[in-house]
């Protein structure tokens, strides 16, 4: 049997042969005393000789290792314990931590060769019970060391010792260092043992009477705080959880002498000094803990110790505070909103309160403005629009500079805006609904607001003296103003149908302030969401005119006729909607001219059908007098009441002949006559009547006589002018009266046909849906033209239902199934 010896030729080296040198060297470790590279290289070799050849070395090594690490625990216990005061306490406990902490660091670089025999052997309590394993481990290692000494001991051991301290080393001996250290863990559980868990209330005490020294203003030392904090840090030897120690003393003792001495505060400062300054206190003090527990504690724990100082100053304060936000809001106090924004946005849920309260402010103040100016604003559709983007600009600016646009106060602000835009306490169009059961038409109040914002845009893009004082630029904003107020307004359909109908007077009457803003809006219009099919038809009225013009000019060339006529040929899909034509008996110089266009137009497009629109058009006659020659620019039915005097200037001619001569129905002759005799802009009629005491078209009578007044003239800056020229056709009547009294009910028609496509498309898609589900994306897909109310909705699924277009379920009757 071969026996090799390790240990230049002294024999084998055993525990008690090699420890009580090398224990030297430990304690001289633990105290901080100088040790020589010798020494330290010995320490290295000594611990790997003994774990090699000593059967129970290891263990015993351990059991050394920890009395002399308890000694020295008990030496600085004893250090402690004489300390009296709360600061020498603190400092002589810093003091002898981070001596013996910084020796952790080192002492168990030695011992790795220990490490590894005991690794998994010796629990967190180290007990006699561990030798038999931990002697198999020793001895499988003591086998391997046999194998690598045959070839050399002395270099084998060089080897190993180098191997320990280099810096290159194994990444599983760099773990146990650095994790799972068991004699670093065995330093850290002594600590715990003998000297923390005795001290550590007198610590933790300590170390908040110094934060609250610091809360109060008075003098204080935060390294001490600082200190003892790492200590809890750094004295958790578990690799899983290295801040448990901390969280469960050091932390929590944090977090409740934070919230004691805020809740004794808080009260204070209320009973002293009222709540707005309460609340700048809060704020500077939520401030002050941010940057103080950046110095005292860890990061994972900042969240809580906000929670907790948000729950102290802001939270159980709440009703308080709260109770000043609407009185700020209606003084638009927006520093002391926005400190109060910025406090209860701590607490969750804490800005509800808020939101309510501003939308409730603009709902009132902005329907309260609104009927306050109600005189004004219902005659002038500018200056409504002129009130409404002020309002609106007021309680962005409110929303701005009190709560920094937060989306959840900008929600709030749109949505009490829009309660105000779509108000109907100020004016509204009544809608007919359908018969009640007496008979009578049910009306559903709206908003007259599209109508005026519809009207605000041809005062816009009209030639009309605000568009003639405004630039380029300006009207653009403006224009840009209303489809921001158009955003809000629920029914859109109002809106667009109006702005149609004033397009096409502009179109047909020329009367455009720029062209290429005619075309913008309805790009603009497209972009802010409103229905293709409606902004479609708007840009073919344009494709329209542009026709309409080539046609004139190859009208003109195949007959020969000179520009006394300009022909529109309009597409009735795409143009304002006339329920219905209007006779007149056209003078013949006019009506010479249709046959002719008639014979043109179908010898270029087959198969088209002409309706004439007489009431659509217009035209410029010379009026000549005793006084001077003038240029009218007048509707068709003024030129055919007119043209009855061409051959009898003097004459008087009764109501009934010109009802005669005209054809025109009653109440067309009525508005046109009464357009010529009592013209606003006119300080000189062309007609007179008699008996000339008449006040309203509704009291001619068969027998009023009606004359041409020789005297008229023109007057510019009180002189009458012998020559000018004078608009007469003031808003051309693009419908009947009949179709105007129709034209709410129309809007209502083709809102049910627009809810029944809507909702055959969701079902032809979907095949089956509950009623909830079906009404909300009903609503999504009709929401840019108009909100379909409820009462609409079912109706329109009933009728659906009794069409067979679809049924309800059988098991349950709010689930509907597409009939294909």
């Amino acid at each position: 049997m071969l026996k090799v010896t390790v240990g230049q030729g002294k024999g084998l080296r055993t525990f008690q042969e090699v420890w009580p040198e090398k224990r030297l060297i430990v304690l001289k470790l633990l105290n901080q005393e100088t040790v020589s590279q010798l020494e330290w290289q010995e320490l290295f070799y000594g611990v790997h000789l003994v774990c090699l050849w000593d059967e129970k070395g290891a263990i015993k090594i351990y059991d050394c290792l920890q009395a002399d690490i308890v000694e020295f625990i008990v030496h600085a216990q004893r250090k402690l314990q004489s300390q009296r005061g709360e600061q020498a306490l603190l400092t002589t406990y810093i003091v002898e931590w981070r001596k013996f902490f910084t020796q952790s660091n080192y002492l168990p670089l030695p011992f790795r060769q220990l490490e590894q025999s005991l690794q998994f052997k010796v629990p967190t309590s180290t007990s006699t019970s561990t030798s038999a394993s931990s002697s198999s481990a020793a001895s499988t290692s003591a086998n391997t060391a046999l194998t690598s000494t045959a070839a050399g001991p002395s270099t084998s051991a060089a080897a190993a010792a180098n191997s320990t301290t280099s810096p290159s080393s194994g990444s599983s001996s760099k773990k146990n260092t650095t994790e799972v250290s068991i004699v670093r863990k065995l330093m850290l559980d002594s600590w715990n043992e003998h000297i923390f868990c005795d001290i550590k209330d007198r610590l933790q005490e300590s170390a908040m009477k110094i934060v609250h020294a610091e809360r109060n203003g008075d003098a204080y030392d935060a390294q001490l705080v600082i200190g003892v904090r790492e200590s809890y840090v750094n004295l958790c030897s578990s690799p899983d959880d290295k801040l448990h120690i901390y969280r469960e003393n050091f932390e929590a003792a944090y977090l409740k002498a934070t919230a004691a001495f805020y809740r004794l505060k808080t009260t204070e400062q209320q009973q002293a000094n009222g709540v707005l300054a309460f609340m700048r206190y809060a704020d500077a003090k939520l401030r002050e803990e941010e940057t103080r527990a950046k110095r005292y504690l860890e990061p994972s724990s900042y969240c809580d110790l906000i929670q907790t100082c948000v729950k102290a100053l802001v939270g159980d304060h709440m009703n308080i505070i709260i109770a000043e936000c609407a009185a700020l809001i209606r003084e638009y106090e927006t520093e002391k909103l926005n400190l109060m924004f910025r406090l209860l946005d701590r607490v969750r849920d804490g800005v509800d309160p808020m939101l309510r309260d501003l939308e409730s402010h603009i709902v009132t103040a902005g329907l309260a403005d609104m009927l306050s100016a109600s005189d004004v604003i219902t005659q002038d559709s500018e200056k409504y629009v002129e009130r409404l983007l002020e309002l609106f600009n007021k309680f962005s600016s409110l929303v701005k500079y009190a709560f920094k646009d937060d989306p959840r106060f900008l929600t709030a602000r749109d949505k009490a805006f829009k309660t105000v835009v779509n108000d109907t306490s100020v004016f509204k169009l009544e809608l007919p609904t359908g018969l009640t059961n007496r008979g009578v038409k049910s009306i559903t109040p709206e908003s007259k607001c599209p109508e005026l914002l519809a009207n605000y845009c041809d005062m816009l893009l009209r030639r009309t003296p605000l568009s003639k004082k405004l630039t380029s630029e300006q009207i653009d904003a403006r224009l840009r103003d209303v489809l921001l107020v158009l955003k809000y307004v629920n029914n859109k359909d109002v809106f667009m149908r109006y702005h149609k109908v004033h397009l096409t007077r502009r179109l047909i009457l020329s009367t455009s302030a720029d062209s290429e803003k005619e075309e913008d809006i309805v790009e603009w219009l497209r972009e802010a969401g409103m229905p293709a099919d409606y902004v479609n038809r708007l840009g073919r009225m344009f494709q329209d005119i542009k026709l309409s013009e080539d046609l004139n000019t190859q009208f003109r060339s195949c007959t020969g006729r000179h520009d006394a006529i300009n022909i529109k040929i309009l597409n009735a899909g795409a143009w304002a909607r006339c329920s219905e034509r209007v006779s007149v008996s056209l003078p013949l110089e006019l009506e010479d001219y249709i046959p002719d266009v008639e014979e043109f137009y179908k010898k270029n497009f087959c198969g088209r059908k002409l309706q004439w629109y007489h009431h659509m058009s217009n035209g410029t006659i010379t009026f000549v007098n005793n006084f001077g020659r003038y240029d009218l620019d007048v509707t068709t039915f003024q030129m055919a009441v007119l043209f009855a005097w061409n051959q009898r200037p003097h004459d008087k001619i009764s109501y009934e002949n010109l009802r005669l001569a005209t054809e025109l129905p009653d109440p067309e002759l009525r508005r046109t006559l009464w357009s010529l005799v009592a013209f606003p802009k006119l300080k000189k009629q062309i007609l007179l009547m008699e008996p000339a005491t008449i006040t309203t078209p509704k009291d001619f009578s068969e027998n009023t006589l009606f004359s041409v007044n020789q005297e008229f003239a023109v007057v510019k800056n009180g002189k009458a002018q012998r020559r000018g020229k004078m608009n007469m056709i003031g808003r051309l009547q693009l419908s009947t009266e009949r179709s105007q009294q129709e034209d709410n009910q129309s809007i209502v028609q083709l809102r049910i046909l627009r809810t029944q496509e809507a909702i055959i498309k969701i079902m032809k898609m979907r095949k089956r849906l509950n009623n909830a589900t079906l009404q909300a994306e009903l609503i999504d897909i009709l929401k840019n033209m108009f909100l379909p109310s409820k009462k609409m909705i079912k109706e329109q699924l009933e009728w659906l239902i009794e069409h067979k277009y679809m049924r309800r379920d059988d098991d349950d009757i709010n689930t509907f199934i597409y009939v294909a």
